[in-house]
């Protein structure tokens, strides 16, 4: 193709919690004037930022633009629950585990976090947002214990440790008696997502990159020898162009009918003050997600990441339309608040102050699109609902493949097959959406 049009621009629904906490941004550099670049890029989220730090690492002197439709992490990279996950986090299977090439997985992931931790030094990221903590698997069932010992089983298999938690433990680390067990992992690194991207999108800014926010995309087209990508109010020219909008890659007529639009939901606590964290009790910083992947993920956080507060995401819907409805949002916050209440009954009746929707693509055969998809553009995108660790990955990867790098990287999502097709609207929508509320209903406790 010559020329690739955006169908739809990113639409979000409630607001970005973990960039509101922060405090108000500084005013956003917006493309007002044409410009020239080696690269631009399309999106400034974990994939985007990434690929034009890896691009400034091979070429200290490239020339590179970055252009995102909103305000840098008030998009998906701020509506995640800040888990940057090294082990195997299949959210198709039962138990996390993956599908057979877990060891190349897991050091590929830790590639990722090298990455970011790399970031974190140089540009001097506050180590709060940037928490080597690990995390837990939570069991609030029979059942989902028993995902836990297979899990367990699974990671020794593979060289991996792992730490069992019982009630007792799981009650001293979150305060809730809500859980059963728990399994704890070392190697996730605990984000403040928005406290992360805004940092490194300002390292990068001294790096000399130039960051554009609430610069949308409309379309960009072959010029001669190069590329003309073009906004509202200005162009940006470059020979070549790095798509880092996951889902969005749809947008602009890539993968078409192959990608799944799924939202999951975010809500966070008002800042606990003195009365109710001593109601709660247990450790000021933790974060768990739960054994059956359709569970419920929870976090507590203190003012090193934004205020004493407790985060909860569950719930899903698929929306092909790559937009939440209202109804969407208004049924999740009930279910969160819900799930909020049965865990910490000492705070019951404390409403959560934020509740937002948050972008996931994934592929039906659980592949990335992370390639040259014509001789200039080049794709860092469908995360799988992995975005902190498996943007990075497919950020680096689009970088390098514009550069002409070949690395482990590289090889890992070449050799992946494209996305699988998925079947026909209605059918779609209608079976998914079934298919999500019988899984999430099984996994109600967790």
């Amino acid at each position: 193709m010559s020329q690739y049009r955006a169908s739809r621009l990113p639409r979000h629904r409630g607001r970005a919690a973990w960039s509101l906490i922060l405090g108000e941004a500084p005013p956003p550099r917006v493309l007002e004037a044409d410009r020239t670049a080696d690269v631009v890029i399309i999106g400034a989220g974990f994939a985007g930022l990434s690929a034009a730090r890896r691009l400034k690492e091979l070429d200290p002197g490239l020339r590179v633009a970055v252009l995102d439709a909103g305000r840098i992490a008030e998009g998906a990279a701020g509506r995640n629950s800040g888990f940057m996950i090294d082990l195997p986090h299949d959210l198709s299977s039962e138990d996390y585990a993956g599908q057979g090439d877990d060891k190349a997985v897991i050091a590929l992931n830790r590639r990722a976090i090298a990455f970011a931790r790399s970031a974190v030094d140089a540009y001097q990221i506050r180590a709060d947002y940037f928490d080597p903590a690990g995390k837990v698997n939570a069991a609030a069932s029979e059942a989902a214990l028993a995902h836990n010992r297979t899990y367990a089983a699974h990671l020794a298999s593979i060289g991996e440790d792992s730490q069992s938690l019982d009630a007792a433990q799981m009650r001293d680390l979150t305060g809730s008696r809500h859980y059963l067990g728990g399994l704890f992992t070392a190697g996730t690194v605990m984000l403040q997502p928005a406290g992360y991207i805004r940092s490194l999108a300002a390292g990068l800014a001294g790096d000399g990159v130039d960051i554009f926010e609430q610069s949308a995309v409309r379309a960009f087209r072959r010029a001669g020898g190069s590329w003309q990508v073009e906004t509202d109010r200005a162009s940006v020219t470059a020979a070549r162009v790095i798509l880092t909008v996951n889902g969005h890659l749809e947008s602009f007529g890539i993968a078409r009918g192959r990608l799944m639009h799924v939202f999951l939901f975010g809500a966070m606590t008002p800042e606990l003050d003195a009365d109710q964290s001593a109601a709660l009790g247990g450790a000021p910083r933790w974060g768990v997600t739960p054994s059956d992947p359709m569970g419920t993920s929870v976090r507590r956080i203190d003012r090193g990441q934004g205020g004493n507060r407790i985060i909860v995401r569950s719930a899903a819907a698929l929306r092909s339309s790559m937009e939440a409805r209202p109804h969407d949002l208004r049924r999740a916050g009930a279910v969160m608040q819900r799930k909020f209440d049965e865990r910490f009954p000492a705070l019951k009746g404390l409403a959560l102050a934020h509740i937002w929707a948050g972008h996931l693509c994934l592929a039906r055969n659980g592949v990335s699109v992370a390639r040259e998809v014509e001789a200039g553009v080049y794709s860092g995108c469908v995360q799988n609902g992995l975005g902190t660790a498996r943007g990075t990955l497919t950020g680096i990867a689009a970088a390098e493949r514009a550069l002409g790098v070949a690395s482990e990287i590289t090889a890992h999502f070449d050799a992946q097959a494209d996305p699988s097709r998925l079947p026909p609207q209605p059918f779609r929508d209608l079976g998914a959406n079934v298919y999500l509320r019988a899984k999430e209903w099984r996994a109600r406790a967790e």
